[in-house]
């Protein structure tokens, strides 16, 4: 099964020939940021089975789990893409609503509730953590 997705403008394309090893509700600050106040959904896919067409743009920082991360996006249309941590090259984390379905990728966690805002809506149905989990993959 091949997964697709892109970005707003099209001038990103991406595919993964695996399925995502999980996904994630995430309401961390930076993810706050990159869904302009919302948590983000992300899946996570292996490297090796993931590829690119079209250049993107990349911000890096470091998140509040310590990570030195990559954050690419489009550089036409702005698009938040994917995150990349240093630590762990062998995984992509993909932002869910660039994939061409998104209903193919169903969240299996909620994390970094404790940087959620009072009014955010956490999926009571799914395993929450305050912080960072244990790395997938």
């Amino acid at each position: 099964m091949t997964i697709s997705g892109r970005c707003l403008c099209g001038a990103i394309r991406w595919e993964s020939s695996a399925p995502p090893i999980v996904t994630r509700v995430c309401w961390c600050r930076d993810c706050q940021y990159l869904g302009a106040g919302s948590g983000t959904v992300n899946a996570c896919f292996r490297t090796e089975a993931f590829r690119l067409t079209g250049q993107t743009s990349d911000y890096s920082s470091v998140a509040d789990s310590g990570n030195e991360m990559h954050r690419r996006f489009c550089p036409s249309c702005g698009t938040p893409l994917f995150s990349e941590a240093e630590a762990r090259p062998h995984l992509i984390f993909v932002r869910v609503g660039t994939f061409d379905d998104p209903s193919l990728a169903n969240p299996a966690m909620t994390i970094w509730t404790s940087s959620a805002p009072g009014w955010a809506s956490i999926d009571a149905e799914l395993p929450h953590v305050e912080k960072q989990p244990p790395p997938a993959g």
